[in-house]
């Protein structure tokens, strides 16, 4: 079944992060030395809370201030926190010539902080999507099944029409367990000839 869909993952496929960029910026916040604060506030167990969608935002900044003492108001702590992305502008040029054969959406790892900074940050390219599958927002992570069937719920199509493209390959596994097709994305990546070898078509 030829594909109708593509699922672009955001975090080093769309956009590039550096949480040591965001951690330095909180480091501003309080007395704590960064790698103190990465300790503390940048753990596994946290993280999979807030992009699950498990604790929210108030709850994440009251424990943050527990933790590390942070001195400075919500807002600015907020914008330390989301601001660490930057765009990967060989993918994000691709975006527009596969919208007028495709169906596009973004899946995304992401809580609400750092949702709502890219989502802005990167609007010109995000105006492109049909749709937005986000952890912190349907309660699953990949490479959790809910979360891909939820994307071909929104999408309105079946696995065997979606390519996902995502730079873990575990993601990647996952979604090709649901009979997806799938690209392992890295920077070195010829992301539109890998997507020719599988019939996808970009407009000029």
């Amino acid at each position: 079944m030829a594909i109708t869909t593509l699922v672009f993952d955001f975090g080093n496929v769309l956009g590039f992060f550096d949480h040591g960029r965001a951690i330095n910026q909180l480091a501003r916040h309080t007395h704590l030395p960064a790698e103190a604060i990465r300790e503390r506030l940048f753990t596994n167990e946290l993280e999979e809370a807030y992009e699950s969608g498990r604790i929210s935002t108030p709850e994440l900044l009251a424990h943050a201030r527990n933790l590390c003492g942070f001195r400075s108001s919500d807002a600015d702590i907020e914008a330390a926190f989301a601001d660490m992305f930057w765009p990967n502008e060989a993918v994000c040029a691709l975006v527009p010539r596969l919208t007028p054969n495709y169906r596009l959406l973004m899946g995304s790892n992401t809580n609400e902080l750092h949702s709502r900074h890219f989502l802005q940050q990167f609007a010109e390219t995000v105006r492109h999507f049909d749709g937005l599958v986000l952890s912190h927002e349907v309660g699953f992570r990949k490479p959790r099944p809910e979360f891909f069937r939820h994307a071909e719920r929104l999408a309105g199509c079946t696995a065997a029409e979606c390519l996902f493209i995502d730079d873990l390959p575990a993601n990647v596994a996952g979604a090709r367990a649901l009979g997806w097709q799938g690209i392992v994305y890295l920077r070195e990546t010829d992301l539109p000839a890998e997507l020719a070898t599988l019939g996808v078509r970009l407009s000029l």
